[in-house]
């Protein structure tokens, strides 16, 4: 067992550690690992943020005591931001290292809450017959209710138009048309971290399961598009370092494609039962027998649903109960 002694000794030689470089980074930047010295010898310092304390008396004062609050974007109820929190260094009165990225939903709805709640989930095969009669209304209502918006005030020019790497001209390219910009929730510096994403300007194609085998041709073209834009504005990445996707569910349903670094930390969006391959949606429409009617919405799909939300709530949990559920195979 360690003596009160050599832990205070241990305690002091990080304070002594004299940094020389940086040896690795995890993609997200919550890991890095610095060499230097320390006491006169080589040294390993290797730093990990620790979760967030979660007392009250922390919490409470957290928010008003971050520093630098520069914001990245916003629209609508939503908005985007990096600030410091750290040690200022002594050389410069001002804060210049954000350590925090910051999103913020003002006003909040109570969907916004369930999500963002800790929750159960469970694994749950959707067929095209309970896509047709149960998901595909489900996701029409959701449409109806304005949370949208955001997306709208992109495509029409009113917002983030700064921010758009790349786009059709604006209704030139009727049901073809689409454009490109950084995910807010990237600190656009951190480029193992890129997250960007391709927003189509149609409103008819709510996700993946509207895609038909007529499609192929623009999906094709949009990945070609999305990627040689990608790599035009980031030089440092190659073609071969980047991962083209779609969410199913998607958080909101207006068809749309992730453009990710490969070394962007594979959280849960990224997991079986989320993420469907681009590459992987167009290969199984061409494999598909049938006319160019023949669609995604043709086959079962197997995916993680959160127990807070309304697909569990609404739809496969009353089929569960009733015994009409279809289980995954």
């Amino acid at each position: 067992m360690a003596t009160e002694e050599s832990k205070r000794s241990a305690e002091a030689l990080v304070a002594k550690f004299q940094f020389e470089r940086i040896l690795n980074q995890d993609e997200a930047g919550r890991r890095i690992t610095l060499y230097g010295q320390a006491d006169s010898q080589p040294a390993l310092l290797i730093l990990e943020r620790a979760p967030f304390p979660d007392a009250e008396e922390y919490l409470s004062v957290l928010p008003a005591n971050l520093r630098s609050i520069t914001n990245l974007g916003n629209n609508d109820i939503y908005s985007w931001s990096l600030a410091s929190g750290g040690p200022i260094p002594k050389d410069n009165e001002n804060d210049k290292f954000a350590d925090f990225k910051i999103s913020m939903i003002c006003p909040c709805t109570e969907k916004h809450i369930k999500k963002h709640s800790r929750q159960g989930y469970r694994f749950v095969t959707e067929t095209p017959e309970i896509y047709r009669d149960k998901v595909r209304p489900f996701m029409e209502i959701s449409r109806e209710k304005g949370h949208l918006n955001w997306v709208y005030n992109i495509i029409e020019g009113r917002k983030e138009v700064e921010d758009v790497i790349y786009r059709t001209p604006l209704g030139r390219d009727g049901d073809e048309g689409f454009l490109m910009l950084p995910n807010l929730h990237w600190d656009r510096k951190t480029i193992e971290a890129l997250h960007l994403l391709g927003i189509v300007e149609r409103r008819d194609i709510l996700s993946l399961r509207d895609l038909k085998k007529k499609h192929i041709p623009w999906l094709r073209h949009m990945k070609a598009k999305l990627v040689d834009a990608t790599v035009k504005t980031y030089p440092q990445i190659d073609t071969d370092q980047l991962k083209l996707f779609c969410h199913y569910h998607p958080t909101y349903y207006h068809f749309h494609i992730h453009v990710v670094h490969v070394m962007l930390e594979a959280t849960s969006t990224q997991s079986l039962g989320k993420a469907v391959g681009l590459d992987s949606i167009i290969e199984q429409l061409g494999s598909m027998a049938g006319d160019d009617g023949t669609g995604m919405d043709s086959i079962s799909l197997s995916y993680t649903v959160g127990e807070a939300s309304d697909l569990w709530t609404e739809i496969f949990e009353p089929l569960k109960n009733s015994g009409t559920a279809s289980q995954p195979r």
